[in-house]
């Protein structure tokens, strides 16, 4: 398969369940390491190595089911996301500023969160660091329609600072928010290119998405 993703841009990494998208962002970050071709950043080689060396590149990661420590409070799960000592402090502003539920609630437990309050922790702790390229795997899943209203906010304010590859079941959301999208099927690129042009044909996404 092959995926692109311009500087400054939100691209939507689409298919069904099963298509491969979370292998492709778990084998960006060296997790699944592909078997052959290559994983480039800014023209550089990164596909090798170890998956903190990736992150250190400058590649945030924000996996599937939020993965947040749940027995450390919210200020905890953000100081654990440092690279270096201050990086918190550095970034609170954009963190607050994009989410301020959680500097209200930077004393609770990552478990008596909610859903939405979870990922939203779970995308903070990617921005602590700074970042030139955030991966978001399935943000919306599991959330009620008014926290994904926030959430698409909050990806949108994100694309002003950092290069995104978003995957998203939701193609209402990933359609609102993304400009350029690619489409795989059972491991392998259907088609990519811009994201107005696949929300006008209806035909590729209902054979692909099941969406109408």
């Amino acid at each position: 398969m092959s995926l692109s993703a311009e500087e400054g841009q939100i691209t939507a990494l689409l298919g069904r369940n099963g298509a491969g998208k979370t292998t492709t962002l778990r084998s960006i970050m060296g997790l699944a390491p592909p078997q052959s071709g290559e994983v480039r950043l800014a023209g550089q080689r990164i596909n090798g190595r170890r998956t903190y060396s990736v992150a250190r590149l400058g590649i945030g990661y924000v996996p599937e089911h939020r993965a947040i420590f749940r027995d450390l409070t919210v200020l905890e799960n953000l100081l654990l996301a440092e690279r270096q000592r201050g990086d918190l402090k550095r970034r609170s502003d954009l963190i607050y500023e994009l989410f301020p539920d959680l500097q209200r609630l930077g004393h609770l437990r990552g478990g008596q969160l909610s859903g939405g309050q979870q990922q939203m922790l779970a995308i903070a702790r990617a921005l602590v660091p700074e970042n030139q390229l955030l991966l978001i795997d399935e943000p919306s899943e599991g959330l009620a329609p008014v926290i994904i209203e926030q959430m698409m906010h909050a990806i949108r304010q994100l694309s002003q600072h950092t290069t995104i590859v978003l995957v998203e079941q939701n193609f209402r959301m990933a359609s609102a928010v993304s400009q350029s999208y690619t489409l795989i099927d059972a491991g392998r690129t259907v088609q990519h290119g811009s994201m107005a042009e696949l929300v006008r044909d209806t035909a590729t996404v209902r054979t692909y998405l099941g969406a109408a």
